[in-house]
């Protein structure tokens, strides 16, 4: 076995990697999430010692007992980002350590010890360089996916003692099938998503569990996504399964809702320095959906476009619920979103001036 020593990490190169041709065939349609690349990181924690076992080596399953903590009380967080092939060949990745400073925040919440911020960036660069060649050429990119968990074996509600901190990679294509300009959502009437003092702003498996029954009612309803309501009023929008929400009003200004219940969405974080560098007033405020409905009928509202790390910026068309559809705008988009994603998507690129340094090369 061809064991080596990389700064922290031990490096155990995959004798199974996928061969470069077969590869290359692979890559002419990722799709999203069901190709994986070669290796994976993992580092391991242990009350008292720290984090240690700094791994590089084939992707492989775990093997995990029966009483494994985060089978039976859910301690599980995880994080979404991407890597690039840039015009000149090198790889860059996006605003990372703003990925590790939300990771420890999840952490924080669901009663998990910190990540820290160089440990994780350095285990997402260790991943991406040995694996760059999964990165798909023209609009693809490299979908990384750090997680962590509790592992310790034993049945008790209280906080784990062991942890296992994870990152592996998916090559991707477009998140939503057809690569559809416009998107349409349904809004629920029965289910929440999250509730003040609940862990609607961690990154954690469970609250994209209760969204799934949800979302597979918007798909019965012919939809591509779901919008939640706020769990206290059932009136106000909070945001989709997967994704924060913006509207764009007649008069250039942009409304999206605040945060506290939702994610902190880094892509929504940069959506927003975009916007207001571009002369757009931006506004964090409380948007009903009742109001969502009036100003989509008279015309008030001209845009609203959903954001994400995997979905980047999409514009919505159509929105149904129990009370009826209705359309915003031309159901098709607006140049507000276009122009912000083309911002976005050329900055993470390399091909749009990047005055934040958002831009984390290799």
């Amino acid at each position: 076995m061809d064991v080596q020593q990389t700064s922290r990490f031990t490096v155990i190169p995959n004798s199974k990697a996928v061969a470069a041709d077969r590869r290359a065939v692979l890559l002419e349609d990722p799709g999203f999430g069901r190709l994986h690349t070669d290796h994976m990181v993992t580092i391991r924690y242990t009350e008292g010692q720290g984090w240690h076992s700094h791994t590089l080596g084939p992707r492989e399953p775990f093997q995990l007992d029966p009483a494994c903590a985060v089978l039976h009380y859910a301690q599980e967080i995880f994080e979404g980002m991407k890597a690039y092939r840039l015009a000149d060949g090198s790889v860059a990745m996006f605003r990372p350590r703003e990925n590790a400073r939300r990771f420890n925040e999840s952490a924080a919440r669901m009663a998990m010890p910190a990540m820290p911020e160089d440990l994780f960036l350095e285990a997402v660069e260790q991943l991406v360089k040995i694996d760059a060649g999964w990165i798909p050429g023209g609009e693809g990119s490299l979908y990384i996916r750090p997680f962590m968990f509790a592992s310790e074996a034993f049945l008790g509600v209280r906080p784990a003692n062991e942890y296992i901190f994870c990152v592996i990679a998916s090559p991707a294509g477009a998140y939503f099938k057809g690569g559809k300009k416009a998107v349409s959502l349904w809004v629920s009437e029965h289910y929440t998503r999250a509730a003040p003092g609940g862990t609607g702003a961690a990154k954690c498996g469970g609250n994209y569990a209760a969204s799934l029954i949800a979302q597979a009612e918007a798909s019965r309803h012919g939809c591509d996504q779901v919008v939640f309501l706020d769990a206290a009023e059932h009136r106000w929008v909070e945001e989709l399964g997967g994704m924060n929400i913006f509207f764009v009003m007649e008069d250039g200004s942009i409304v999206t809702p605040p945060l506290g219940t939702i994610l902190p969405g880094i892509t929504r974080d940069s959506i927003m320095a975009l916007a207001r560098a571009k002369g757009h007033d931006v506004r964090e405020q409380p948007y009903s959906f009742a109001q969502w409905r009036a100003d989509a009928a008279s015309g008030r509202l001209r845009e609203a476009f959903a954001c994400g790390t995997a979905a980047v910026v999409t514009a919505i068309g159509t929105v149904k619920s129990a009370e009826g559809d209705f359309t915003i705008g031309n159901g098709d988009g607006g140049m507000v979103t276009e122009a912000l994603r083309a911002d976005l998507t050329g900055i993470q690129r390399g091909t749009v001036a990047d005055p934040a340094n958002w831009v984390h090369r290799l």
